[in-house]
């Protein structure tokens, strides 16, 4: 056991000597402290690694008793298809309960968290304000705040981070989907984000919140994901795109679901232009009733929009969602109910039915971004 320590902790110097991005996780010396003699509670999933190793398992080896583990929408070894509710249970490795954070209750209540004396919270995010994780972080910490347990969030890089774009999300449109006041792409790691929370009185109570920040981090910094964050982000063209095509999700549009790609392509069985298509089929753990599958769809291949890390996107991509709209046969059946949770505001679906510019649309959301930056910036941690 003090050899695992030892190796944990040697590689963790070893990545901040090579200047390379060491998250909160593996800053062992930081938290690992506060945790032996009590009883934990973890939130987590598949991306909660210290290198290779899960952090439950590191936690375990090192004497550190885990209670219960909480798991978030694909549940807590990342094999839930996006949606599926989660089941509790047991941990068939560990053997460790696993309550459920997105089955019939997606906030823990005091019978779930009885006995915790203290959360971790260890999950790889996107930055983009409808991936359903940022959401578990703001009840976990309202749960927390009202059963007077202390919440450790052992930070991790947002891939997203290096830019803040989109509309703010308006109250009336709040969901799982966008529980906050921000937008789209607000450019903040979780552990900046908790902070916001608290700070900004979002929760009715205030969490007794400890951030272990990482190493060799700043909001431009590129970073390669060790493992895929959900089943249908695959990779860090999928994850660039993610804030862009996840807006298709709320209207009659495959965004590739059902395929090797998802969150690459964009395309529908009636488009015109026949260059690409592609056929979504059934994946187990992936998406087993894709839109269209089983049909041939045409549309836009979107692959090689990032064809190195360091090529990043600086902002969201409206003009897509306008010209898929515009070639769109049925433009009355275009759009479902789900595209303003995504959104946020009733005003993109109005705009883009309108004919309105990519850069009237824009603009039209400025002056909120301008507010929320000078928000964001008492709450940054990383230079």
């Amino acid at each position: 056991m003090k050899n695992h320590i030892l190796i944990i902790i040697f590689t963790a110097l070893l990545l901040t000597a090579c200047g390379q991005v060491s998250p909160g996780a593996y800053q062992l010396e930081e938290y690992l402290p506060q945790l032996y003699g009590k009883s934990i509670g973890i939130v987590a999933n598949q991306s909660s690694l210290i290198n290779n190793t899960h952090l439950v398992d590191s936690l375990l080896s090192k004497g550190i008793t885990i209670k219960k583990v909480y798991a978030p929408e694909h549940g807590f070894r990342g094999k839930a298809e996006a949606g599926a509710h989660v089941k509790d249970g047991k941990d068939p490795i560990t053997r460790l309960s696993v309550l459920s954070l997105y089955g019939k209750n997606k906030k823990p209540n005091a019978e779930q968290l009885a006995g915790i004396d203290i959360m971790l919270f260890d999950l790889q995010g996107v930055g983009a304000r409808f991936y359903t994780y940022i959401s578990t972080l703001k009840y976990i910490m309202e749960a927390c705040a009202e059963n007077n347990i202390p919440l450790i969030v052992l930070d991790r890089p947002n891939p997203n981070s290096h830019y803040v774009d989109g509309p703010l999300l308006e109250t009336e449109h709040e969901s799982f989907v966008g529980l906050m006041p921000i937008p789209i792409v607000y450019g903040m790691t979780d552990g900046e984000l908790a902070l916001m929370i608290n700070g900004e009185n979002w929760n009715s109570t205030k969490c007794n919140l400890t951030v272990i920040k990482m190493k060799n981090y700043n909001h431009q910094s590129s970073y390669h994901l060790p493992i895929k964050p959900s089943p249908n982000l695959p990779n860090y063209q999928s994850i660039y795109l993610y804030p862009s095509l996840c807006l298709f999700e709320g209207t009659k549009v495959s965004i590739g679901r059902g395929t090797d790609f998802p969150f690459q392509v964009i395309g529908f069985p009636e488009y015109e232009e026949k260059d690409f298509q592609f056929t979504p089929q059934s994946i187990a753990g992936v998406s087993v009733n894709p839109k269209f599958k089983g049909q041939t769809c045409y549309g836009l291949d979107l692959r090689n929009s990032y064809s190195d890390i360091d090529k990043k996107p600086n902002q969201i991509n409206i003009q897509w969602l306008i010209d898929i709209y515009q070639s769109y046969p049925n433009k009355d059946d275009f759009f479902i109910p789900f595209f303003e949770k995504l959104s946020g505001t009733s005003k993109l679906r109005q705009q883009i039915i309108a004919g309105e510019s990519e850069e009237s649309i824009r603009e039209s959301w400025q002056a909120d971004l301008k507010t929320f930056k000078l928000k964001r910036e008492k709450y940054l941690l990383y230079e």
